[in-house]
């Protein structure tokens, strides 16, 4: 166990914390943990179960984040622990973010900042990926790693449900450059039955990692029946344009049955033609498909020209007519961290 951080004492409550990392606030008796079931209240002190205990490990090429324009043909190192402040019924992950939520067992290998960052550069990765759970809930873990990482030259990039407090984004700052953030739907009430989460607070997150310069790319899983409306992609797609702006990816991934939703069907392809032409008529330079293999929704064009700057297939890459972020043929610019 290690002390954790963002928590403070409930004046007039002998022994009750409240935890400040995440949208949900929890408020803790000693003895018992928060929601994301990884941190408990020790006899009035706070402390995470899983900094030293980090339950996956994996060399993935940046792409499978999915991240398309943040150093792209390159590896990053991911991590992640067990734990998870959402309950998605739809969860890939559900067996390594579910378990410590229903009192299980936390599992995880011993491993210090130190070394994982000598193996990110043994692997020669450019980056560290904190992902597979939800990187929120192992916040000390992602803030010193993050800090050792930078010293040794790499990038850090996150995968998240975007649910964290402002508190941690603003700690985490200048540590994080690039993200991959789930913007699930674009209902309050999709957020609570499905997510065990709220809306809210991850379209205004959004807006503050954009704000502390962190490069965003946003992926919504189309589910079938929940939500994949015409209405909801529009919205969804507005919002990313006006608040974010055109220049933001967004990547639309295939739904296929997991965990709870096992009763709902694969995502037809011409759904996810349908949220790519959302995206375009409302004016995203950028938009993807998802979990749909051998499809040219995944390559990147020039949004000038129309020149094809990568090509993707599967997770793998060709780099074609990009240079230093510009377009060889119009030399106009392509947002994205390229070097």
């Amino acid at each position: 166990m290690t002390p954790a951080r963002l928590w403070k004492e409930i004046q007039g409550k002998k022994g009750v914390v409240q935890c400040e990392l995440c949208n949900h606030f929890c408020v803790l008796k000693p003895g018992e943990r928060g929601r994301c079931g990884v941190r408990e209240n020790r006899d009035g002190e706070l402390y995470t179960l899983v900094y030293d205990k980090v339950a996956a490990i994996n060399i993935d090429p940046i792409e499978k984040k999915p991240l398309y324009h943040f150093l792209p043909g390159t590896k990053t190192f991911s991590l992640g622990t067990m734990g998870c402040n959402f309950s998605c019924v739809f969860c890939q992950n559900y067996t390594l973010s579910q378990p410590p939520k229903l009192n299980q067992l936390i599992q995880g290998e011993e491993v210090s900042v130190k070394k994982l960052v000598s193996a990110a550069i043994s692997y020669n990765c450019k980056s560290i990926s904190f992902t597979y759970s939800e990187p929120t809930i192992f916040f000390e873990l992602v803030e010193d790693t993050a800090k050792e990482a930078i010293k040794n030259g790499l990038k850090n990039v996150i995968v998240s449900n975007g649910f964290m407090s402002e508190k941690a984004i603003y700690r985490l700052k200048d540590l994080i450059h690039g993200a991959n953030i789930d913007l699930k739907s674009f209902s309050d009430d999709f957020y609570k039955n499905l997510c065990d989460g709220r809306l809210k607070p991850v379209l205004k997150n959004l807006v503050l990692m954009k704000k502390y310069g962190w490069f965003v790319e946003i992926t919504t899983l189309i589910i079938p029946g929940k939500n994949d409306s015409k209405q909801e992609l529009t919205n969804i797609a507005k919002f990313i344009y006006n608040e974010l702006g055109d220049h933001v990816p967004w990547h639309l991934s295939r739904f296929h049955p997991d965990y709870k939703l096992l009763d709902t069907t694969i995502t037809p392809i011409s759904t996810l033609e349908m949220g790519y032409e959302i995206g375009k008529e409302i004016g995203l330079k950028y938009v993807y498909l998802g979990n749909v293999p051998h499809n040219d929704r995944e390559n990147t064009y020039c949004p000038e020209c129309g020149a094809p700057l990568i090509r993707r297939i599967g997770f793998s890459c060709e780099i074609l007519n990009l240079y230093k972020g510009k377009c060889k043929k119009c030399n106009g610019t392509i947002s994205g961290i390229w070097e």
